[in-house]
Parts: structure tokens; C-alpha cells; sequence
């Protein structure tokens, strides 16, 4: 349903009394008839949250439209073409063979698609499932999606409030908001004030009148932002640049061989032939397979170090993320409410203080804070309360704002205690005036430093008046013991690190302090009247942003994203989905809400931003390997490319089959998967793909490899005086052996050996090599050419390796 559709908005509600309220809703206090509440259903839809979903088959035909789809298809169509006009056999083999690479790429797309998380499935599963409701004159339960706007409902202690309503009977409820708005605390909740969808009922009982549901609800407009959170991967990015570079080369290379059979006057046919191996040898069919799989044997490695990838890119995205928006509460601090030093007044001792708020809570409320309070007396005094009995209590009252209790001693002596708002407190003292400005600064103090402050007073039972100010109790939620350092290290990596907290800005600016962050916190409301290039400029210039809702986090990923940052968030709970969505890098931390770890990309089970790091650490090992690959598999398309284009101007004759091509992409593409297991540094500087430098590097050995082919072809020719059908497998066995050798020259930035290779790249080289030295010295698919020749053949590779390797050297370094 439309918002334009809604009577009222829940933010309108805010500014309308429970009456107008009421009135706008044509509702009232006795609640909608069922007959009532259905046309409105009709009217206004379910209270739940929509989604758009793409058809699964949809979603695999978009796997066969793109360049490298497009490269593999009309290599296909051009085998089918030349099967139906030469009757060759052949091409009928070669169409099939390249079909099967193009379903290859097509399902890895497809499988890798599927790990993609469905954060709008599990925030609509977090919607309440049932609600009381007053229908008909009363109270039933009827399933949450059923609720309309003028509904009545009852909310009461550990209820998830099923829509955003306006609270209309009853004292005062106690709500949990720290899942939608950040706000570390409860927030008391009184009769006129709007509670939203999704929060939590902590402590009270009220009434409440139904004002926005579904897709407009506070938590509804939360799951728009992550829908509409989508963005494209830098590794999506760079597999479509590797692919057009190379379909820009085949292009370049088959227009050329048609000019030159145009101008020597060679038959169309056999011109297309040579256009089809030159297809298929640019082809880049293994490019997204081996990159998928590195970054899927690194997912396992992260997961070891317990962070769980949900999607694959965002493994290279992390090794790049040069900018981490750190969530406060839970993540750089505990989301567990600590007792400060407290402050002492008159004669009174510290454990005075503790005990006496001890005396005036209660445990089985479960209220936050007095569990903090009864943990911190339990630590330092834990005998104390336990020679004490509560003859009365008082709990805390929203009006008066504090609680109180009687209480009897060993010795039958009977007084009051009370804990509350440090002004409530204060105006019940019998001794005001002397300490009132010491009470005044305490707490002025206590609040410079972000902490929460609390009052204590005691009297005798049959005096009233005679309330003692015992002194205060500063309450904030402490950083994480491992907060600091692992911010430090972050920063020492390259990683500016930036919190982005729903809390106020002095607890923000604290918590900064604490763990090094530095203290330039703003409220995050400081944005919304700026313009775009002064609020990037604020962004960059900030440590964090304080006060902050949801769209104000999605904001500032997207303003760091427009200062073309690689961005992290970390959170925790539903108000983060949507920058989690946003960010290149979402990370839910442990213990996240359902809907914040499916709209991140990494989940981290352990504790803290520590695992973090590790994370960081492991993504880059695995930049560096693919890095390494996209150099390798671009100077061998190159090679191939050049080599074969040379052979077909200058001797009229192409080298190698279009069978030999796909060969020689199965035995080098097909066990360089391996290179995700290869051993590797990573850097200390955030990664990113330099596709210049790639480039540059890859023309370098790709150059260096056609210049030694094309000798050993004129060597072979010229000097051995091989006849054709030896000569194609000859070059066969060298573009193996010397293509395979070429990822031990792009791995290293340095000599061959600087850096051991993973026993299983290695092994796997050597394995495929032997093979193809096998298939042509005895002539399996292609004609036999002796022990003697393939042993030039190697000798020949592996003096092009050496030679190569200490050329790129000076290039490497200078391009890096």
C-alpha cells in the first residue's frame, strides 16, 4: 500500500492527542469491530513487510548475458556455423566442448548468486506473530499481520511491539529500543508517546492505539533501506574489466586476420576458422571459477577464525576496506550496564552508598539497572544486604522517578532507603542546602564523561523529612577489554576506524576517549541540512557520529563511498541492516539480531572487533592470490592471442587446434585452482585492484612469452624443419608448460623463490605438465612428437622462466 494511502503517519502521531489521535483514526478506546477491521485490512494491507522475488530461472538466464557469456556463446555459434557448412566433424566436438565451459560459468554464477543473503525474509520473520487486540468490545489474539491502523492493543512485559502505536491507558512501560534506534538503555515510554515495531517491552503494562504498520512502520521503512541497498561488488567489477580488455584484444586480433585473408584473397571459411580459435583462446572461461574458489577456501579459513562469510565478494572487499564504521553498544563496548566509582557524601562510605542502593532494588524486576547495581554490591560486598529484610517497596514510578524501600536490620531497626534522579533525590534531602552544589558539579561532572547518574538518600522510618543525601552512583556501558588494541591495530593496517553510535554525543566522545578513537563526535543530525560536498568533507574530518537512526548510517557509508572509500560497518541490531546492506563490507558481530546478520556479509561468532583483524589479515592473503591470477590469466590470453595471430600473418597457418585450446585451458585453469591454497604475504595498506598495473605486468610477461614462442616456431620450422602436424603439437607442449610456469612469475614481486609456493600449486603444475608431455609424446588427440622434442621443449620453457624472472623484477616493483 502506498504511503499516501495512510490517514496519518506515525511521526505525525507524535504532535496529535490521544483524542485527536482517535478521532483522525475514526477509532476509539473500545477498539474496531471485526467487520471494521477487515475493510480496513483491505484498505491498508498486512501488517508485514513486502518483497520482490526473482524467479529462480530468471536469475540463471542472467548468467548467460555479459562479456564473458558473450565471448563463450558466439565461440559456439561459430563452431555450430563451420559443423553446418563444412560437415567437419570437429567443429560438432568443439561447439559441445565450448557449451559445456559456457553451463559451467553460467551455474558457478548461479551457486555463488544463491549464498546471497535474504535480509527482507528474516526482518519480516522478526515482525510479532501474535497480537492481544480489543475487537468487538474484547480482548482476543489475533496473528500480528491481521493489525490495523485504530486497533487497540494491550502490551505488557516481554512483548514485541506488533506496529508503531500511540500509548493510550495505563502507567508507563519500560521499552527496549537498542535493536532500532542504538540507544544502549530502556526508554521509558508514558501515555501520549509513540512506541515503534519491533522494540521490546521490558517492564509495564499499557494500552495502545495502532497508528502505522507493515512497510510504514518505523521497522518497515528500516527493511526499505535494505532493499534498496544494493551495490555491485569491486571483484564484479573487475572480472567485467578483465573480460572487455580481452574481448577488445580478440576483436583487434580477428579484424586483423580478416584484413590480411581479405588482401592475400584466402577463403572466408578458412579465415572464420582461424577467428574461432582466436575465440577460444581469449576466452577467460576459468577467471570468475578460480576467483570464486579462492575466495571460497578463504571463506573456510575465516570461518576458522570464527567469522562466517555470507557472500563471497565481500572477502576482497574487507582486504580493500580502508574505512571501518564501528556500532558503540556491543561491539566497541559491552551493551552491559557498570557501576563507575561511585561518590560518597558526609560520612558516608562507598559501601554505604552500594548498600543502600542495593537495599532499593529489586532483583526480580530484571531491570538493568539494578542488576548493575546488585552485581557491582555482590563483587565488593556481597555480605552486606543479606542482614537486611525488605519490609516494603516501592517501585519505580515514571512520575516520581525513583524507587523505595523499608527495610529492617539484624538489630530490628527500621529505615528508608531510595535511589532515583539525582534532582528528585536531592529535593527530598533534609540537608539541601549544604550540598546541593556539591551535588550539582558531581553530576555536571559525571555527564561531561558520557555517565548516567543516579541519587541516594536515607531516613529513618518515622521521619520522613530527614532523607540524608548519601551520594551518587555514575552508571555507563564500558568498553570491550580488547576494544583498544584491536582499533589500534586496525589503524596500523591502513584502517581508520569511525563510531557510529545511536547513544548521546558526550557518552560517545567517553567511550572515544577510552579507546583511543579520538573525541571529534558529532550529532549525526549535523548532516541532514548540509550539502553533499560539506557533509563528505564532515565525514572524513570525524572520529564518529553520535545519535544516530538508520538512515543517517546508510548516509554516511554512502557519503564515504562517494569519497571512493571502501567501506565496513559492523552492527548488531535491526537498526544497522541497512547500512550493513550499504557498506562494501557489512560485519555482524556476535550475537546479532537475525536481520542485522543477513544483511551483512561477514558474521563474526566470537566476541569484540578482535576477529576482525584476523579477517582483514586473511582477506589480503587472498587479494594476493587473486591478483596474482588475473596477472597470469590476461599474459596468457595475451600470448596465446599474439602468438597465434603472428603464426597466421606471417606463415599463413594457425599453430595450434581449437582443440588444442581448450587442452591447454583444462590442463592450466583447471588445477590453477589451486592457487588458493598458495602461501602468500599480505600488506599492510588496504588492497585495491590496480587494473593499470595488472595490465602492465601481465603485457611485460605475456610479451616476453610470445617473443620465446614464436622463436621456438621459427626454430622448429627453420632449423629442425618440422612438418606441420608436428609442429602444432610441439607448440602445443610449450604454451602448456611455459603458460602453467607463468603464475610462479606473477605470484612474487620479487625472484621465483622469494616466496615458497603451497605444496598444492606446485604439485599440481608439475602433475598437468607431465600430462601434456604425455598426451604429445605419445599421441593421445593430437600426433605423436618423441621423448627428444618434448625434452626441448622443455628446456626451452624453463630458460624463457628464468630469463623472465629476472626481467620483470625492476618493471614489477616500479608498476606496484
Amino acid at each position: 500500500m502506498a504511503e499516501t494511502d495512510r490517514s496519518i503517519s506515525t511521526e505525525e502521531a507524535k504532535g496529535i492527542n490521544i483524542e485527536g489521535l482517535l478521532k483522525r483514526l475514526s477509532a476509539d478506546k473500545k477498539g474496531l469491530s471485526t467487520s471494521e477491521s477487515k475493510g480496513r485490512l483491505q484498505k491498508y494491507g498486512y501488517n508485514e513487510i513486502t518483497e520482490k522475488k526473482v524467479s529462480p530461472v530468471v536469475k540463471l538466464l542472467g548468467y548467460f548475458w555479459g562479456p564473458i557469456p558473450w565471448m563463450i556463446e558466439v565461440a559456439a555459434i561459430l563452431s555450430l556455423f563451420l559443423f553446418f557448412t563444412t560437415k567437419d566433424i570437429s567443429h560438432w566436438e568443439d561447439f559441445w566442448v565450448i557449451f559445456a565451459l559456457l553451463l559451467l560459468n553460467a551455474v558457478i554464477g548461479f551457486w555463488q548468486e544463491n549464498k546471497a543473503d535474504n535480509a527482507i525474509e528474516l526482518l519480516k520473520q522478526k515482525l510479532a506473530l501474535q497480537a492481544r487486540v480489543l475487537r468487538d468490545g474484547k480482548w482476543s489474539e489475533v496473528p500480528a499481520r491481521e493489525l490495523v491502523p485504530g486497533d487497540i492493543v494491550r502490551l505488557r512485559l516481554g512483548d514485541i511491539i506488533p506496529a508503531d502505536v500511540k500509548l493510550t491507558d495505563g502507567d508507563y512501560l519500560q521499552v527496549d529500543e537498542s535493536a532500532l534506534t542504538g540507544e544502549s538503555l530502556p526508554v521509558e515510554k508514558h501515555l501520549s508517546d509513540v512506541a515503534y515495531s519491533g522494540a521490546v517491552v521490558r517492564q509495564g503494562e499499557m494500552n495502545a492505539l495502532v497508528v502505522d504498520t507493515g512497510m510504514n512502520s518505523y521497522f518497515g521503512k528500516t527493511a526499505k533501506l535494505v532493499a534498496e541497498a544494493k551495490t555491485q561488488s569491486h571483484i564484479q567489477r573487475v572480472i567485467i574489466k578483465i573480460g572487455n580488455y580481452l574481448i577488445y584484444l580478440a576483436i583487434a586480433m580477428v579484424a586483423l586476420i580478416f584484413v590480411a585473408a581479405f588482401i592475400r584473397g584466402e577463403g572466408f571459411l578458412e579465415t572464420l576458422k582461424f577467428a574461432l580459435v582466436l575465440l577460444v583462446a581469449a576466452i577467460p572461461v576459468a577467471l570468475p571459477a578460480v576467483l570464486s574458489v579462492s575466495m571460497a577456501v578463504g571463506a573456510v579459513n575465516l570461518a576458522k577464525k570464527k567469522a562466517i562469510v555470507s557472500k563471497l565478494a565481500a572477502i576482497e572487499e574487507i582486504a580493500g576496506m580502508d574505512i571501518l564504521c564501528s556500532d558503540k553498544t556491543g561491539t566497541i563496548t559491552k551493551n552491559e550496564l557498570t557501576l563507575a566509582d561511585v561518590v560518597p557524601f558526609a560520612e558516608f562510605t562507598d559501601n554505604d552508598v552500594l548498600l543502600y542502593a542495593t537495599l532499593s532494588s529489586r532483583a526480580e524486576d530484571k531491570d538493568p539497572i539494578d542488576n548493575a547495581i546488585i552485581t557491582k554490591t555482590q563483587q565488593v560486598h556481597p555480605e552486606s544486604p543479606r542482614s537486611y529484610k525488605a519490609i516494603e517497596f516501592k517501585p519505580f514510578d515514571p512520575v516520581s522517578k525513583r524507587t523505595e524501600a523499608t527495610v529492617e536490620s539484624a538489630d530490628g531497626n527500621r529505615f528508608k532507603v531510595t535511589k532515583g534522579a539525582p534532582q528528585v533525590i536531592l529535593s527530598l534531602a533534609g540537608d539541601k542546602e549544604s550540598v546541593q552544589a556539591k551535588v550539582e558539579e558531581g553530576v555536571n561532572e559525571l555527564a561531561a564523561k558520557g555517565y548516567r547518574t543516579l541519587g541516594v538518600a536515607k531516613a529513618s522510618s518515622d521521619a520522613e523529612e530527614n532523607w540524608q543525601f548519601v551520594g551518587l552512583i555514575p552508571l555507563y556501558d564500558p568498553p570491550r577489554q580488547d576494544s583498544k588494541q584491536t582499533i589500534d591495530t586496525a589503524e596500523s593496517m591502513g584502517v581508520d576506524v569511525k563510531m557510529v553510535t545511536g547513544d548521546h554525543t558526550a557518552i560517545a566522545k567517553e567511550v572515544g576517549q577510552q579507546v583511543d578513537m579520538g573525541t571529534n563526535i558529532m550529532p549525526a543530525a549535523t548532516l541532514l541540512d548540509k550539502s553533499d560536498s560539506e557533509a563528505e568533507r564532515m565525514v572524513e574530518d570525524a572520529d564518529g557520529f553520535a545519535q544516530v537512526f538508520p538512515e543517517h548510517k546508510y548516509r554516511i557509508v554512502e557519503l564515504l563511498q562517494k569519497n571512493l572509500h571502501i567501506v565496513g560497518m559492523t552492527g548488531d541490531g535491526v537498526n544497522d541492516a541497512p547500512a550493513l546492506k550499504k557498506a562494501d563490507t557489512g560485519i555482524a558481530v556476535a550475537g546479532a539480531t537475525d536481520a542485522a546478520k543477513s544483511a551483512a556479509d561477514i558474521v563474526l561468532t566470537s566476541p569484540g572487533l578482535s576477529v576482525i583483524i584476523d579477517a582483514i589479515k586473511e582477506s589480503r592473503k587472498i587479494f594476493q592470490r587473486m591478483n596474482s591470477y588475473a596477472i597470469y590469466r590476461i599474459a596468457e590470453t595475451m600470448r596465446v592471442l599474439f602468438f597465434i595471430t603472428l603464426s597466421i600473418l606471417i606463415f599463413s597457418f594457425y599453430p595450434v587446434t581449437a582443440l588444442m585450446i581448450v587442452l591447454i585451458a583444462l590442463l592450466n585453469d583447471a588445477p590453477i585452482m589451486t592457487i588458493a591454497y598458495d602461501n602468500v604475504r599480505y600488506h599492510n595498506e588496504p588492497e585495491k585492484w590496480n587494473m593499470k598495473a595488472v595490465i602492465h605486468m601481465a603485457a611485460l610477461l605475456g610479451i616476453i612469452g610470445v617473443i620465446f614462442t614464436f622463436g621456438l616456431l621459427i626454430f622448429g620450422v627453420e632449423v629442425l624443419h618440422l612438418p606441420r602436424e608436428i609442429i602444432q603439437p610441439f607448440i602445443f607442449l610449450k604454451l602448456a608448460v611455459a603458460g602453467h610456469l607463468t603464475i610462479f612469475l606473477s605470484r612474487t614481486r620479487g625472484h621465483f623463490w622469494s616466496i615458497k609456493p603451497g605444496s598444492a600449486l606446485l604439485w599440481s603444475a608439475v602433475g598437468t605438465k607431465l600430462l601434456a608431455t604425455l598426451i604429445v609424446v605419445y599421441g593421445f588427440l593430437v600426433p605423436a612428437i618423441g621423448w627428444p622434442l618434448a625434452l626441448l621443449v622443455w628446456g626451452w620453457a624453463l630458460a624463457e622462466f628464468v630469463i623472465t624472472d629476472f626481467i620483470k623484477i625492476p618493471f614489477f616493483r616500479k608498476w606496484e
